[in-house]
């Protein structure tokens, strides 16, 4: 079985910084993109970064010049450094792995969530 366990959220005033972080363990052969979601009260979830396995990134148009997505191989963690946060990045950011492969074939495995709240 594979987990993905997410930490790094909380609480931060605007213009501050968090870093998230998402590890996975188990039985993993490999994983493909690594992604970060996030999801406001009352809105759906929304991709915010990507990274493929060759370290290749998208960004959400609202991230872009503020959030830094990386990834870890060996470690099998994604990280997402916010820099200048404001207020509309509230939410639950949740880490996604959409394609994990392991001895019973590829699945799509989400993390926990953690919560980030920007606020003075």
């Amino acid at each position: 079985q594979v987990q993905l366990v997410e930490s790094g959220g909380g609480l931060v005033q605007p213009g501050g910084s968090l870093r998230l972080s998402c590890a996975a363990s188990g039985s993993i052969l490999a994983i493909n993109v690594m992604a970060w979601y996030r999801q406001a009260p009352g809105t759906e979830r929304e991709l915010v970064a990507h990274i493929t396995t060759a370290g290749n990134t998208n960004y959400a148009d609202s991230v872009k010049g503020r959030f830094t997505i990386s990834r870890d191989n060996a470690k099998n963690t994604v990280y997402l450094q916010m820099n200048t946060l404001k207020p509309e990045d509230t939410a639950v950011y949740y880490c996604h792995f959409p394609a994990v492969l392991t001895t019973e074939g590829y699945r799509d495995y989400w993390g926990q969530g953690t919560h980030v709240t920007v606020s003075a």
